[in-house]
């Protein structure tokens, strides 16, 4: 019986995961289970948590072994758990040795982030897309943010190795690669003639001309470039869907949350991708509640979701996290912020039934991820009439949409 794996947060998070199923079974870990956990909010941490107890419930004889942001940022905490056999570091869980040793945790071998290498993965268990890490770690601190002392400074993959990676994943059968780090847009800052993200997506495309699609994870509005913003004009082998990090749409909201963009300044990306890409989805993440946020500064991001056109919404209500400038501020009270993050969810789940709607009486190419389910180029979740199998890539008449989902016909 292979170790199984528990995945929290981040895409970044589930390229890992795939790294240690590698390392778990290559050291001959069976009856395991194995926690990725997130620290991105307390809801995150308390969810880890309560996988952690129902993982020893349900299997009394298996190691628990704990690892991740969570792990990473309070290594003591998840050690003094008596469900947990072993706590690893977001360095230590990618090593393959770290897999063979018994101990439980030694909590200063886990206090620094230290740099990784990259790591190969050549497979995804039970996908049609693959996650390559590009990027890892963050230089930035916004005042809510707590990942950077879980996953420390920036650093990239050199772009050999990402197409070398990326290469192996579509000779194993993969049709799309999602790129993903922690700030996948300071990719190369840190690289001998300091590459950019767009020059990198730029090289995947013309080195791995068997790359049917290429789609990236989450962008920040501050930093896009000029190369990227051409592939999105023009390269139609990358996916016409941004999914931006906003978390707000009031200027002094975003100030105070230490962000690198204005207002306007994200009304223009949106406007800039709309006008590049016909078609283009747009997502974004959004905060709710926080510090200070009056009903007014609410309002304006509230307003900001039809504004800029966005397709759908990641919504997190605001989650003070020990030891950051926010935790600091004025709280807003909990039973409004979970207010506020409802109206949010609603407006989202709306503008996402309108743009599903919009998408009705076209065709879409839908990469199909189980029997009678993918996404389309937009990563619209499609519902599609046929027998085809994960990896096929299927051109789709949309004849109809729900709230949640397209259905169509195979063209």
């Amino acid at each position: 019986m292979a170790a199984e794996i528990l995945t929290f947060g981040c895409r970044l998070n589930a390229f890992e995961s795939e790294v240690m199923r590698r390392h778990a079974a290559a050291a001959g870990l069976d009856d395991a289970v194995i926690i990725n956990t997130c620290a991105v909010t307390a809801e995150a941490e308390r969810q880890a948590r309560q996988a952690i107890r129902r993982a020893r419930r349900e299997r009394p004889n298996a190691r628990i072994i704990v690892t991740g942001c969570a792990a990473q940022i309070d290594p003591a905490k998840y050690a003094a758990m008596p469900e947990i056999d072993r706590v690893l570091g977001n360095a230590e869980k990618l090593k393959a040795e770290s897999w063979t040793g018994t101990g439980r945790v030694d909590v200063s071998d886990i206090a620094t982030v230290r740099a990784t290498a990259s790591h190969r993965v050549d497979g995804f268990e039970g996908r049609a897309r693959a996650f390559l890490e590009v990027q890892q770690g963050c230089d930035h601190r916004c005042t809510f943010c707590v990942i950077p002392l879980g996953r420390g400074p920036s650093r990239s993959v050199p772009p050999g190795a990402v197409v070398d990676q990326a290469r192996a994943l579509t000779a194993a059968g993969y049709r799309e690669l999602v790129l993903t780090g922690v700030d996948l847009t300071a990719y190369g800052a840190d690289l001998p003639g300091r590459p950019t993200l767009g020059a990198l997506a730029r090289l995947l495309l013309a080195l791995v001309p068997e790359l049917d699609r290429l789609r990236l994870s989450s962008v920040d509005p501050a930093e896009i470039d000029e190369t990227l913003w051409r592939l999105v004009a023009e390269e139609t082998r990358l996916m016409p869907h941004l999914h931006l990090s906003l978390q707000a749409g009031d200027d002094l909201v975003l100030k105070r949350m230490k962000r690198r963009h204005t207002r306007a300044q994200a009304l223009e990306v949106a406007r800039r991708a709309r006008d590049l890409r016909l078609g283009i989805a747009l997502g974004a993440d959004l905060i709710a509640g926080f510090p200070t946020e009056d009903a007014a500064m609410f309002g304006r991001t509230l307003a900001f979701i039809d504004e800029a056109g966005l397709d759908y919404l990641h919504v997190f209500p605001f989650s003070a996290r020990a030891g950051t400038p926010a935790e600091r501020m004025p709280q807003v009270p909990k039973p409004l912020v979970r207010e506020r993050a409802a109206r949010l969810r609603a407006a989202g789940a709306a503008a996402f039934a309108r743009a599903l709607a919009a998408r009705v009486g076209s065709e879409a190419q839908v990469l199909i991820e189980q029997p009678g389910f993918g996404r389309s180029e937009h990563y619209a979740p499609v519902a599609v009439a046929g027998d085809f199998v994960p990896g096929d890539v299927v051109r789709v008449t949309l004849n109809g949409a729900t709230a949640d989902r397209l259905t169509g016909v195979a063209a």
